[in-house]
């Protein structure tokens, strides 16, 4: 069965940044043990990713890159909050490089990283931690399969046989 909209794809990717050099950085990978999957055409993946393994099937394996635009954005320099200090109060300061949780005035969670901590504010970045990164995929579909009625109700796949973390 070929990868389309509202069927459940499980796969294992090897992932990389690519820099400016054209040298490759290792970021994560799945494992047979551990796969990626997801269903396939909600939106739950980028969309070029989606893009790029769409018609594919099982055993089928592919590389694939996606510029920063089509991946998490390019980064925004702007995009740092200065957060009171006294936020962090009951849990203490964080050190620069932590990555801490925030959520915005929509209810909306996100992380962001600590860039700079001085005794009055965090400076914390809000980019993902991926935006200005060229990736590169390294891909492998491991099955296909029509999603269950739960699964499309729900907008998410229920694990490799339907069954596992559906709520």
């Amino acid at each position: 069965m070929a990868v389309e909209n509202n069927n459940v794809v499980t796969l294992n990717y090897v992932l990389h940044t690519i820099e400016e050099n054209g040298e490759k950085t290792f970021v994560e990978q799945t494992t047979t043990e551990n796969p990626l999957t997801f269903l396939y055409g909600v939106g739950m993946m980028l969309p070029k990713f989606e893009e790029n393994i769409a018609g594919l099937n099982a055993g089928d394996k592919l590389s694939f890159e996606l510029e920063a635009a089509d991946a998490y954005g390019e980064r925004d320099d702007r995009a740092m909050a200065q957060l009171p200090a006294d936020m962090f109060q009951e849990i203490g300061l964080p050190p620069v490089g932590e990555v801490i949780p925030l959520q915005d005035n929509q209810g909306n969670q996100f992380r962001a990283v600590v860039v700079e901590v001085t005794p009055e504010a965090v400076v914390a970045d809000l980019n993902h931690p991926m935006a200005g990164k060229k990736l590169n995929f390294d891909i492998e579909i491991l099955d296909t399969r029509e999603a269950t009625p739960e699964e499309l109700s729900h907008g998410h796949a229920h694990g490799a046989d339907g069954t596992e973390g559906h709520e």
